[in-house]
């Protein structure tokens, strides 16, 4: 016999012994997954936990709790028309005058198709005035003992 043939006999033999391992490997597999999922399993001692009440629309320390927004007079009208848009967040973050809020609305108004608020514009207004009034902003200090140079061209 040549040894093309012997190599080739060979390799018949370790490809054949390859798929034997290979079935006899996924046989067990499947067999062993069958036997696992027909076990019932085992009732676990559960141990009860104390709900504790918790109300999203509650106020704790002058905060409303799922909005994050002061509580005061106006809340609630500011919550339904502010908040069905966007974040609370975004009224907190922005500290505006009376002026600057009625200008806010009336942006919003005519490029959010925010409704007309009718009489709740003004409480929400005075809300957002008295919580979040603004706030000075003004530049930063000028820069002194600093030794400028001039850029040569």
């Amino acid at each position: 016999m040549t040894d093309h043939k012997r190599f080739w006999r060979r390799e018949r033999i370790v490809y054949r012994i390859l798929i034997v391992i290979c079935t006899v490997v996924l046989v067990v597999a499947l067999i062993g997954g069958y036997i696992l999922s027909e076990c019932e399993p085992k009732e676990e001692s559960a141990v009860p936990v104390e709900q504790q009440e918790y109300s999203m629309d509650g106020v704790e320390n002058g905060i409303h709790q799922r909005t994050g927004l002061i509580a005061a007079e106006g809340l609630n009208e500011t919550i339904v028309n502010c908040t069905s848009c966007h974040s609370a967040d975004l009224i907190i973050q922005n500290r505006l005058n009376r002026d600057s809020w009625a200008s806010t609305i009336r942006w919003m108004q005519e490029t959010q198709n925010l409704w007309d608020l009718g009489e709740n514009e003004e409480i929400i207004i005075n809300y957002l005035v008295t919580n979040y009034p603004a706030t000075e902003k003004g530049r930063r200090e000028n820069l002194k003992n600093v030794d400028w140079y001039k850029l040569e061209e």
